[in-house]
């Protein structure tokens, strides 16, 4: 006799974003293997109010609350309730909030010892150190959710970590792969925003377009997989079939590959590991030949050196990295600075900071806070300056 499968009970910090609401549309659809207990979202108290009373959903969050925001019936509000919900007892804490604003819930959710799936890629680039330790400490298993470091997961399980000899994240070059280097400056964040194969909010967007995303992921591999940095590398694949790949010490090369949905590395995520059947479309090889494979052209994505310099730093030089790279793309969205200002601002940033200590969250946090700092001054010399 055969005994139904628990229902894995999941808390979800960003519902109301893009992965977020990916994520509850895997829920939705195995509500015999899975259970909402917990949503946070950041400011739409509407539409975390719809995601409560679809999932039944039994404790909220709205980080920053409106006096005027619907909420769901006993939502609470403030960092603190983020963090509180983000350390329930659960089968897993997906992860979903955009940028450094997830740090704290996500080491509430490592601290309570249980399984972290994570799409923020953001938290292991500005705190990798603090957060092995502390998930060294409390037991707690980080899963990845970027398409990429998924098909990493997936590609090495069941691998003796000494047989790899290189990591090869993919990327698609965005929207601005063939076009021509001297048009950069006159780039709009609607032509930044305009993805060929992904839909991502608008940060990891304009990140894609800049490639600063593929810097952040190579810091990350570095983080997940215990790999150092000259054996991980990027190559640009514009339909994005191939996710990523492992190269073997033998040889051998395995890839994972499929149609591009990010509901795919979610319900993998969520499921431990296990594959839910027709989660996402079905590839056919034959559909999408031939598959094309370049390398990064460093003159017209500089973002993924500055990375891999970045990461070999490392300190809070990655810290530094990351919140320099949210206040750029905040400028060049609010038009305070170009599109081709914004790694060289990033770099900038890196170039005037001396290092602190990396493995105190109020050392990242005063990283943190002196690089959105130091951007904000030198995008307000620079629109001065015009």
């Amino acid at each position: 006799m055969t005994h139904p499968t628990p229902r894995r009970r999941v808390v979800l910090l960003g519902a109301t974003g893009s992965i977020g609401r990916q994520a509850c549309d895997v829920i939705a659809r195995f509500p015999d293997r899975f259970e909402l207990v917990g949503a946070v979202a950041g400011s739409d108290g509407a539409a975390l109010a719809a995601i409560a009373s679809r999932f039944g959903v039994a404790r909220t969050a709205l980080v920053h609350s409106d006096p005027r925001a619907v909420l769901p019936p006993g939502c609470e509000t403030g960092m603190d309730a983020a963090c509180e919900i983000a350390a329930m007892e659960a089968d897993v804490v997906c992860v979903a909030i955009t940028g450094a604003a997830a740090i704290r819930p996500t080491l509430a959710a490592i601290d309570a010892g249980g399984a972290v799936a994570t799409a923020t890629k953001e938290v292991l680039v500005m705190a990798g150190e603090l957060v092995k330790a502390r998930a060294a400490a409390s037991g707690a298993r980080i899963i990845p959710i970027d398409s990429e470091h998924s098909a990493l997961w997936q590609c090495l399980r069941g691998e003796d970590p000494s047989s790899v000899s290189r990591l090869v994240l993919t990327a698609s070059g965005g929207p601005f792969l063939r076009r021509p280097l001297e048009t950069f400056a006159s780039i709009t964040p609607t032509e930044a925003l305009a993805h060929p194969t992904w839909n991502m909010g608008p940060k990891v967007t304009i990140d894609s377009a800049t490639m600063m995303n593929k810097g952040l992921e190579v810091i990350e591999a570095h983080f997940l997989f215990d790999t150092a940095y000259a054996s991980i590398d990027v190559a640009i694949h514009p339909t994005s079939i191939v996710h990523s790949w492992v190269e073997f010490r033998d040889g051998a090369v395995v890839a994972q590959m499929g149609v591009p949905d990010m509901r795919v590395p979610i319900a993998l995520a969520l499921a431990d590991g296990e594959r839910l059947a027709g989660v996402g479309p079905h590839l056919d090889l034959r559909d999408v030949s031939p598959l094309e494979f370049l390398p990064v052209d460093g003159a017209r994505f500089p973002a993924v050196t500055l990375a891999r310099a970045t990461g070999e730093r490392g300190g809070l030089a990655p810290c530094v990295f990351n919140a320099a790279n949210e206040e750029a793309v905040t400028a060049f969205m609010a038009g305070q600075c170009r599109f081709d200002e914004i790694v060289p601002l990033v770099a900038g940033a890196l170039a005037a900071f001396d290092d602190g200590d990396a493995s105190t969250l109020d050392g990242v946090l005063a990283a943190d806070a002196w690089a959105r700092g130091f951007v904000r001054a030198n995008t307000a010399d620079a629109m001065a300056a015009r």
